[in-house]
């Protein structure tokens, strides 16, 4: 655990250093909340499994989320699994033997415009066929949840049992109950590549040997694309930037997580809140911004108006220099970039604490207490890819989770180790099929927040 209770980097010792098995059934690459979750069901399933991560656990965007849980906004198709994914944290919450700052205090989408309201509500539509607890608040209502300015937000819909969690906590604990359940974790490891003998996943190469397995699952966040183009394998994701701040620890005003068009924010277990903005996106451009072009335009005209650029930096997946060839023998830019930690937008986070102080007057001494950045993994229709290879027999890819990976992790993970079984899932997972890129199917954009 990060002593600060923040995000995790490379400066935070090992933790998790099982010895390199010469075979196993499953290795797992990426140890985000998916790969970790995948890694948890998978030994709780009996298979040998080995969940190799590069830097360190949640040492990336999954330490660095804002910590939502939620239902409420989901494309249509995540709900069912979403469902799931809730009464897993339920149970992980209870079972770990670690608070991981689980508490069910609801998530709320304000609105501060009729209009707006009106976008709102829409949603009510997706919620009904699956019987969801959400509920339309008038400004009265709204006033009731949250002890802000009156009259400064006309309403907003509601969904009371959706939770929040704190995610350097939530994740590594998950990790060390899939240790106890019989997985191998390594820090410290990148997978350079997958080898295959007549066509079938044969081993993984890491950078401290080979292993032998038949099954792989890639859920290596922001770094799959890259990972997938080394083993010929097109994936169109990109990543964008996303600062957040934590403030310092001042009186509830709420003590769920809620988001208007500007500001997103949660209560903390510290007794501060996260915050972070609802209008600005901002993209780090590097190559793949023009090899994808083409498959992202409708996601960028739908954002356009929140839309930053910059430039990717050194050893970012995405980098003008990242290399992105490479023989299993090489060094990568996995180990040149063990823990992606980008600099956050200290303009954004000062943003953030005004806009914070302007809807909460009454908080007289609120500041920032830490300030982070991380990338998120995003595919050109704002859901993931969820799915077995058909062309790459024995791989399965998990990722592309677009800012949304948190709150699902526990039954998407699920999901990836039961197509890494070659079970079938009890979801339709139609929706996040890999193929969906290639096939000639229009780009149907699910929600962005």
């Amino acid at each position: 655990m990060n002593p600060r209770g923040l995000t995790i980097s490379e400066k935070i010792p090992v933790q998790f250093v099982d010895e390199l098995p010469q075979a196993v059934d499953v290795v797992v690459i990426g140890a985000g909340v998916i790969g970790v979750c995948t890694a948890l069901s998978l030994a709780k399933d009996g298979v040998r499994v080995l969940l190799c991560e590069k830097g360190r656990v949640a040492g990336e965007q999954s330490s660095r989320n804002w910590g939502w849980i939620r239902q409420l906004g989901r494309d249509p198709a995540e709900i069912p699994i979403m469902q799931e994914s809730l009464e897993l944290w339920e149970s992980l919450a209870e079972t770990l033997g670690e608070d991981i700052g689980f508490r069910r205090h609801g998530i709320i989408y304000l609105a501060s415009s009729e209009k707006k309201l009106a976008q709102r509500e829409a949603w009510l539509d997706v919620a009904r066929p699956h019987k969801l607890q959400v509920t339309m608040l008038n400004r009265a209502g709204v006033e009731k949840q949250i002890d802000g300015v009156a009259g400064q937000w006309c309403g907003g819909i509601h969904t009371p049992g959706d939770a929040r969690a704190e995610p350097w906590l939530a994740v590594p604990a998950i990790a060390r109950a899939a240790q106890r359940e019989g997985a191998l974790i390594r820090e410290n490891c990148a997978v350079r590549s997958v080898e295959q003998t007549d066509g079938q996943v044969s081993s993984v190469i890491t950078e401290s040997g080979e292993v032998r397995c038949q099954r792989v699952v890639l859920a290596g966040g922001a770094w799959s694309s890259l990972f997938a183009a080394n083993i010929g394998l097109r994936l169109p994701q990109l990543s964008v930037r996303s600062t957040v701040v934590s403030t310092t620890a001042v009186p509830g005003v709420y003590d769920g997580c809620a988001a208007d068009e500007k500001l997103a924010f949660r209560r903390r277990q510290d007794g501060g809140y996260t915050l972070a903005l609802s209008d600005l996106t901002n993209h780090l451009a590097g190559p793949d911004s023009l090899r994808f072009l083409t498959s992202f335009i409708p996601a960028v005209k739908a954002e356009w108006s929140t839309l930053r650029f910059g430039v990717s930096g050194v050893n970012y997946p995405d980098g003008w220099r990242t290399q992105r060839r490479w023989v299993s023998s090489e060094i990568t830019p996995f180990e040149r970039n063990r823990v992606l930690s980008p600099e956050p937008d200290k303009k954004a986070a000062q943003r953030m604490i005004e806009r914070f102080k302007q809807r909460f007057p009454q908080l007289k001494k609120v500041g920032i207490a830490h300030q982070w950045a991380g990338m998120i993994d995003s595919l050109p229709d704002i859901v993931p890819v969820l799915d077995q290879v058909g062309s790459f027999e024995g791989l399965t890819i998990a990722t592309g989770f677009s800012g949304h990976g948190f709150g699902i992790g526990p039954a998407a993970g699920k999901i990836a180790a039961e197509l890494a079984q070659n079970k079938t899932p009890e979801h339709d997972l139609s929706r996040f099929r890999f193929s969906r890129f290639s096939d000639g199917s229009p780009i149907d954009l699910g929600p962005a927040l």
